[in-house]
């Protein structure tokens, strides 16, 4: 199902669940500013090529716009514009004086040089520079970003209006950024899992994990999750799947993507379709990559228990109506809410509230549990 059909048909509900009136629901679909921009850059071979990038700017009543900026190949408007509604309602639904954003460029970042990057990112940020802002819209990483991405967009940002090192989050330390950025939105997976398992008498420790993605979040999550004791027993990433019914040693996997920048290749597990990852047997599933990946065709076969979402819509709406899917709506608060930790942590720079620190926030998170 197209992204954006998907998220407006749960805002639907939502909204007629919630009695809104039908002026209130359409004004709250349409997005506040919606941006398109060609990006054309000189590669390293002295070619030149084109890449289209999006910044969708959902809602400011609550305050500026907040988003991330993805860099991925499927990335098109209705994805862009279903993530920044996405927004809106997770800054409401965490209470944090935000409002909602996305942005995107459509392009492989595995293919494009350190260099190309650079220069993509700066094209990109000198298109939209007048539209972002402290008091505007603070962009983020997301997929294929991350700090190096926004402290290129900083330094360029800046060349226009001055140094504004808040203009956006998850950039590196040195630059101003906030400890503990990095690891937000997989500490929130495992704050929520904790939670979701504290309901039904059980702990992390002895529960067997799949996660699908293993970029920031799911390999966060793997780790932290690792830690605590629990099994990941299949794992998934752009670059290949990994089944090992004993349990992967996570520590070895981080140090093998790091060397090798991707899954494939090790050998710490047997080698599966990346496309059943999904449906392998296990107590907890964590999505932590695309959205859309539940679905109906593939969501009477899910073995789990319990589903985590860590990624943006991973779950259909049809899948939703699916028997197996009862559960997941059971604990549908608790796992919508994963990521939410990252916007504490967002929240907490750039209001410049430094007396704040990662264990602060980690309270402030579990009582939100």
């Amino acid at each position: 199902m197209n992204a954006l059909v998907a998220t407006n048909r749960n805002f639907k509900l939502a909204a007629r669940l919630l009695g809104l009136d039908s002026k209130l629901e359409k004004s709250l679909l349409i997005p506040f500013r919606e941006i398109k921009v060609e990006c054309t850059i000189p590669k390293d071979d002295g070619t030149l090529a084109t890449f289209v990038g999006f910044r969708i700017q959902h809602d400011n009543a609550r305050g500026p716009m907040k988003g991330g900026i993805r860099y991925h190949p499927e990335v098109d408007p209705d994805e862009v514009n279903a993530l920044a509604q996405l927004m809106t309602w997770k800054t409401a639904v965490a209470n944090i004086p935000y409002g909602g954003a996305k942005g995107g460029i459509g392009c492989n970042p595995g293919e494009l040089s350190k260099s190309e990057l650079e220069r993509l990112t700066r094209v990109f940020t000198q298109k939209i520079h007048d539209l972002i802002g402290i008091h505007t819209d603070v962009p983020a990483p997301d997929m294929g970003t991350g700090p190096q991405t926004m402290a290129w967009i900083l330094d360029e940002y800046s060349k226009f209006h001055g140094h504004s090192p808040a203009v956006v989050t998850g950039k590196p330390i040195d630059l101003g950024g906030s400890l503990g950025r990095d690891a937000a939105t997989g500490r929130g997976v495992l704050f929520a899992t904790e939670a979701l398992l504290n309901e039904h008498g059980k702990s992390i420790s002895g529960q067997k994990f799949v996660i699908q993605g293993f970029g920031n979040v799911g390999s966060w999550a793997a780790q932290l999750i690792h830690e605590k004791g629990g099994k990941v027993v299949a794992l998934s990433d752009i670059t290949g799947a990994i089944k090992n019914s004993n349990g992967i040693d996570i520590p070895s996997l981080l140090k093998h993507v790091k060397e090798n920048k991707g899954i494939k290749g090790f050998h710490g597990g047997d080698s599966i379709d990346p496309k059943s990852v999904l449906v392998e047997d296990c107590d907890i599933l964590i999505p932590a990559a695309l959205g859309g990946v539940i679905n109906r065709e593939n969501a009477n076969e899910i073995k789990a228990k319990f589903i985590i979402e860590a990624a943006n819509h991973p779950t259909d709406p049809e899948a939703d109506e699916v028997g197996h899917c009862d559960l997941k709506l059971h604990n549908y608060n608790k796992m919508k809410a994963c990521n939410v930790f990252s916007l504490y942590k967002s929240a907490d720079f750039v209001k410049e509230r430094s007396h704040y620190t990662a264990r602060h926030l980690c309270k402030l998170w579990r009582s939100h549990c």
